[in-house]
């Protein structure tokens, strides 16, 4: 797909079809680690995808991860404690840009889904996730961090109780207990995810010419005026313990 751009850690594909549906897969081995340069090469990628969709024209766009085991773990806490503004620059403005797309947006959880990529996958419109295998976890309140600035998107998506389950005691979801609880949409199994976030993108599609103009009132702009949490901007950050933490849930 060149006429969208060169990417190192993304690949686009499209589906066939009158639906404009394009399929971005992140491949940053071997987790999907978010840092700086890879949160702007994804919102490279997804504002090209939406000037490629014509105005008035159905389309949509579903994230997958390349690996089975992994959508991804997170933010690279190696950047933070490096650069403590450096989530300012990358990962704040993706989760901006994934709310202010004018299509909808599918997130199709087919591994692991760890710390900030939680908010990063409630930054999609949709949810599915892999029904055999994978957990979805925030563990920042095991290592004594705050998150009040990532609090307010998940406030704002999920109902108060799984909210605070997340936040407040770091719980961990399968697929189907996810499912359950409202936190994804639904739950697929390995190989026939892509087939339902397809037939759930054809389904949306046509919607796209018509939220040009609601999304002035998105009903998640309130998580992008809270504070930029705290646990991602102090220098101090504990990586190795955070690293544990996830290499003992996933394992």
């Amino acid at each position: 797909m060149s006429q969208l751009g060169n990417y190192h850690n993304l690949i686009i594909t499209s589906h066939p079809g009158p639906s404009n549906i394009y399929i971005l897969t992140l491949s940053s081995p071997p987790e999907n680690r978010i840092d700086s340069a890879f949160a702007q090469e994804i919102i490279r990628a997804l504002r090209a995808i939406e000037t490629a969709i014509p105005a008035e024209r159905p389309g949509a766009i579903i994230t997958r991860g390349a690996d089975a085991k992994f959508w991804s773990t997170g933010l690279d806490l190696d950047e933070a404690e490096r650069r403590p503004s450096a989530n300012n620059d990358g990962f704040y403005p993706l989760l901006a840009t994934l709310l202010d797309l004018h299509v909808p947006t599918i997130a199709l959880l087919n591994g692991h889904t760890f710390g900030g990529a939680c908010p990063l996958a409630l930054a999609h419109d949709y949810r599915i996730m892999n029904a055999e295998r994978g957990f979805w976890c925030m563990p920042p309140v095991d290592l004594g961090l705050h998150f009040d600035g990532i609090g307010a998107l998940l406030r704002t998506k999920l109902a108060p109780r799984t909210a605070r389950k997340m936040l407040l005691e770091g719980h961990k979801w399968t697929g189907r207990e996810a499912c359950e609880d409202g936190i994804v949409d639904a739950v697929a199994r390995p190989e026939d995810m892509v087939t339902e976030a397809v037939r759930l993108a054809e389904q949306l599609a046509p919607k796209a010419s018509q939220s040009d103009s609601t999304l002035s009132q998105n009903p998640y702009t309130v998580a992008l005026n809270s504070p930029c949490p705290s646990w991602m901007l102090d220098g101090t950050v504990k990586r190795e313990k955070y690293i544990f933490i996830v290499r003992r849930d996933i394992s």
